[in-house]
């Protein structure tokens, strides 16, 4: 059986898509742990509901991001994790994190990468009027949202639309990728490789795997 760790800041929805997707077998390993930087994120009530050991490491404990990550690291490896899942992490990582989970560290990000990298992609994606939106999983690297893309879900941005209606649109697609994400991964049909996502042995272009039509 393979282990997941998965690590979030807040509510914790898209950890909730995946707690599901392991109970119904959708993913058939071992979510093992979830880590918050916020002791009081409703994601670690979502854990402790489900029988999953929460963990909650903050920053005030920590004399800097370096002796953080590093504890971080030292309490994920105890669970031996084949990978690490951000859903809703909302701490830049550094490069030793990064690179010591290197090709198994994937992340969600709500825009149609590579469009609005960072945060508020809502707020953009009305600003600048578009049509279309959605959401990506990538793998992570040391270049903010800019990993490469293994699946992507596109949503409408219809007339009156606020940030709220696009949020609900975009999770509701969030919740169904992720978890196949993972499943590819744990699978092992998913990896990356030079720096490209490859899914059963062909390298995935750079929006990711498109569904044929």
């Amino acid at each position: 059986m393979k282990h997941i760790v998965v690590l979030i800041s807040g509510n914790g929805s898209n950890l909730q898509a995946i707690i599901d997707a392991c109970k119904s077998k959708k993913i058939n390993d071992t979510l093992s742990a979830v880590f918050s930087n916020k002791a009081d994120a409703f994601g670690l009530e979502r854990a402790r509901e489900a029988g999953i050991p929460a963990h909650a490491l903050t920053a005030s404990q920590f004399a800097d991001r370096a002796a953080f990550d590093r504890e971080l690291m030292q309490e994920i490896d105890a669970y031996a994790p084949d990978l690490v899942v951000l859903a809703g992490y909302m701490r830049i990582l550094s490069p030793e994190f990064v690179a010591h989970y290197s090709g198994r560290l994937i992340n969600i990000h709500p825009s149609l990468l590579p469009k609005y990298p960072g945060l508020h992609t809502h707020r953009q994606a009305l600003d600048n009027g578009d049509e279309e939106h959605g959401t990506s999983v990538h793998f992570v690297t040391d270049e903010l949202d800019g990993g490469p893309v293994i699946l992507q879900a596109k949503v409408p941005v219809f007339e009156g639309d606020d940030e709220e209606e696009i949020t609900a649109r975009v999770q509701h697609q969030e919740h169904a990728i992720y978890p196949l994400v993972v499943s590819w991964f744990m699978d092992g049909r998913l990896e990356m490789r030079d720096n490209a996502a490859w899914l059963d042995g062909k390298a995935l272009p750079p929006q990711g795997h498109a569904a044929e039509e």
